[in-house]
């Protein structure tokens, strides 16, 4: 029995953040893809795509991450992936994905990396 698949999308300020359950696969990345576009066309460029509930990413999968970081980037925003078992990140790992996005182990560390690019560093409050 296949593990169901669903995505959630919640917004904190400046930051989205989209949580994904299951398998994401050719299937179910359309769902994934629209969840991105949705927040991103909601004019939120700051994206946590928490994935500690999530069990399986395929190339599809994969590929809606690499089709919108150019254009979060292009914005002044990020994709952070937080989350991610030993298991699930490997396809991360053996594709590059370390060097091109920010891991982090959870939602909360994921937000205060945005905090942190966004602080100027002597700035005045």
């Amino acid at each position: 029995m296949p593990n169901p698949f669903s995505v959630a999308t919640e917004t904190d300020g400046e930051i989205a953040v989209i949580r994904l359950e299951g398998a994401v696969d050719a299937h179910t990345a359309p769902k994934f893809e629209e969840a991105v576009q949705t927040v991103i066309d909601q004019g939120q460029n700051k994206i946590v795509v928490d994935c500690e509930r999530m069990t399986y990413i395929s190339s599809a999968g994969l590929g809606v991450f690499m089709c919108f970081i150019e254009e979060v980037r292009d914005e002044n925003g990020d994709i952070k992936i937080c989350g991610l078992s030993e298991k699930v990140k490997q396809p991360f790992e053996i594709l590059g994905f370390e060097s091109l996005y920010d891991f982090c182990p959870d939602v909360e560390s994921a937000r205060r990396r945005f905090d942190d690019a966004t602080a100027v560093p002597g700035g005045a409050a």
